[in-house]
């Protein structure tokens, strides 16, 4: 027993190092991708006493109520900001242990250590696990999923439990995962497809009778909030949007020259990347079907319950195909041994395909957070020069402008410098007073 819980314990520390390992650029980045971060940097700078933000865990008519993750974003912010390495190591090792639950998960459904040890890579690698692991804004989908991975181990423990063990586990899990992100309601639609698929395995029932108390709680507390509380418009929802988003999320991995899933089919497949995309998953669905039929179902339910809620939404995004691509590469590793060749070949396609694109995301975030290094500095100094004067400025690159156009959206201040309203990013060809260089840099215009 000892040397079992040793070997699992080395078997958990080499998927995190490997994690660790294929990310290191992700880690190694010395700025930011997005506004929030910068956003809620500010939030701590100008509130650092965690008493005076309970109004993060009462305020349940928000829209977004995800009180636990915003109280340990404002919390890392406040101690990490400063050290981008290290706040980017957290939440890599954060993913990497993510990634060792899955491998650990698929060795308990008996998958053979390599099989295992690469699903959790590929989960790694993915777009969707890559643009999570590198962007402080995904920390409620780290928790959410890795509440998942744990309600999975949980039922699938070597030592046997006892049901209400089980289902008090699950209802904990759960109802941290929703204290995270409102995506933790499909929990127990997940333990559900794991029971059905499984063969009805009574500690999977009592796993999904647990996780559904929190859920129904939850949802009665705020359904209405979620529904119908007003929003911004990549968050309105419509149940005709669930195709078109669902198949968003099936033909993005292998796009590999895409940096984000938004808006990848507004036209239809006007572009002709969609059908290498379609293609792909076409042939993965013949490979689980060469598995068996049951192979089949489950690649569609686990997968259309992992999404579960983010398919009624407007817009796609990258870190909502988290859990989603957790489910699909394990499912692949599951499935691996019942496979002949030719499935084979086309499980490794598609996870080389989907790799590669990760690793192109992985050097996009690693790029824009080089410029935001330069960037965000240079911008306070010209701020702090202007006086109370507003600062326009404009990117000398215009394939640039989308970046800058999210770095200076809503800043509070950064570095204890008021940003606010005061800074306007013009058009590439338009009048300013600065110009920002391919480096980041600001330049006065002369």
């Amino acid at each position: 027993m000892e040397a079992g819980k040793g070997r699992q314990g080395w078997f958990w520390l080499a998927v995190v190092a490997a994690v660790l390992l294929v990310q290191a650029p992700l880690v190694l980045n010395p700025g930011y991708f997005s506004h929030d971060e910068l956003q809620w940097a500010a939030f701590a700078g100008q509130d650092a006493n965690l008493v005076s933000r309970g109004y993060l865990w009462t305020g349940l008519d928000s829209f977004q109520y995800r009180p636990l993750t915003f109280s340990l974003w404002l919390w890392l912010s406040q101690h990490l900001f400063a050290h981008p390495f290290l706040f980017h190591g957290v939440m890599v090792a954060w993913g990497g242990l993510n990634c060792a639950m899955l491998a650990t998960l698929l060795r308990r459904f008996e998958v053979a250590p390599a099989p295992a040890f690469a699903a959790a890579l590929v989960f790694a690698q993915s777009p969707f696990a890559m643009q999570t692991h590198g962007w402080v804004g995904t920390i409620g989908d780290l928790i959410w999923v890795g509440c998942a991975l744990a309600t999975g181990l949980l039922a699938t423990a070597q030592r046997p439990r006892a049901p209400l063990a089980i289902a008090v586990g699950a209802a904990a899990l759960t109802a941290i995962g929703l204290l995270s992100k409102e995506s933790a309601i499909v929990i127990p639609a997940l333990t559900a497809v794991a029971w059905l698929m499984l063969g009805r395995p009574r500690s999977w029932a009592y796993a999904t009778l647990g996780a559904l108390v929190p859920v129904a709680i939850y949802l009665a507390l705020r359904l209405g909030v979620i529904l119908f509380a007003p929003r911004q418009s990549n968050y309105g929802w419509s149940l005709a949007n669930i195709p078109l988003r669902w198949l968003e999320y099936q033909v993005f991995p292998p796009i590999a020259t895409r940096l984000g899933i938004t808006g990848l089919l507004p036209d239809g497949f006007s572009d002709a990347r969609t059908w290498i995309g379609l293609g792909v998953w076409l042939a993965l669905a013949w490979a689980f079907w060469r598995a068996g039929l049951r192979w089949l179902v489950a690649f569609v339910l686990l997968g259309g319950a992992a999404l579960g809620p983010v398919l009624i939404l407007a817009e796609s995004a990258n870190q909502y195909g988290y859990g989603y691509t957790a489910a699909v590469a394990g499912l692949g590793a599951a499935a691996w041994s019942r496979l002949g060749r030719g499935g084979r070949t086309v499980l490794v396609l598609a996870a080389l395909l989907s790799c590669w694109h990760g690793v192109n995301v992985m050097r996009r975030m690693h790029q824009i957070g080089e410029l935001q290094s330069v960037f965000s500095p240079s911008l306070a100094r010209a701020v702090a020069a202007s006086g109370n004067n507003s600062v326009r400025i404009r990117a000398l690159d215009p394939g640039q402008h989308w970046i800058y156009l999210r770095l200076c959206h809503e800043i509070p201040s950064y570095d204890g410098v008021p940003i606010g309203d005061r800074v306007v990013l013009v058009a590439t060809d338009a009048p300013a007073d600065y110009v920002i260089g391919k480096d980041g840099a600001l330049s006065p215009v002369r």
